[in-house]
């Protein structure tokens, strides 16, 4: 898939053990904006009550950030309220690639919700191989299904090597939220 001027339309994936998946997903929204083209990121563990660090500079910087998860939250209690909430975000995700509104769509953490079958991937799938040239996809999660990385034109691992929380040092402000 090709935009006007002959660039190709690119499905990205980052994934992997590591960190820093999200973080490459921002990187890519900045690098979007940097151009002035139209993007998104929906995330979808990280709720929209919540004010880490990206959502304060997504609001400063007026990045379009669209968070609407349940959390870790997965237990019996909690579980169908995040399958709703990643169905509604998915077909927001859903319509805004579709729309050719966007030059790029990011679907942060995306790979859980598919591989707990919450998301049909055959959605996901025909979605993005419908969508309107110039439109490229991003998607993050550990862990993402063969078929996606199947799909993908490029796919990034981040591979834990060393982490401070197996130290026993917890989550910091500014560095993981």
């Amino acid at each position: 898939m090709s935009d006007p001027k002959g660039n190709k339309s690119l499905v990205m994936i980052y994934t992997g053990n590591g960190k820093g998946k999200t973080t490459a997903a921002l990187g890519q929204l900045v690098r979007v904006y940097g151009w002035d083209w139209k993007a998104v990121m929906f995330q979808f563990i990280k709720g929209s009550k919540l004010t880490a660090g990206e959502h304060r500079a997504a609001k400063k910087l007026g990045l379009d950030l669209r968070p609407m998860g349940a959390g870790f939250t997965w237990n019996e209690k909690g579980k169908e309220r995040a399958i709703a909430l990643s169905l509604e975000q998915w077909q927001q995700c859903k319509d805004a690639i579709l729309s050719g509104d966007f030059r790029m769509v990011i679907m942060d953490e995306i790979s859980y919700p598919l591989k707990l079958g919450w998301i049909p991937s055959k959605d996901v799938i025909e979605t993005i191989k419908r969508r309107p040239e110039g439109t490229h996809v991003l998607m993050t999660g550990r862990d993402m299904p063969d078929d996606m990385i199947e799909l993908a034109d490029l796919v990034t691992e981040m591979r834990e090597i060393k982490h401070p929380f197996n130290k026993g040092i917890k989550a910091q402000k500014g560095v993981e939220f």
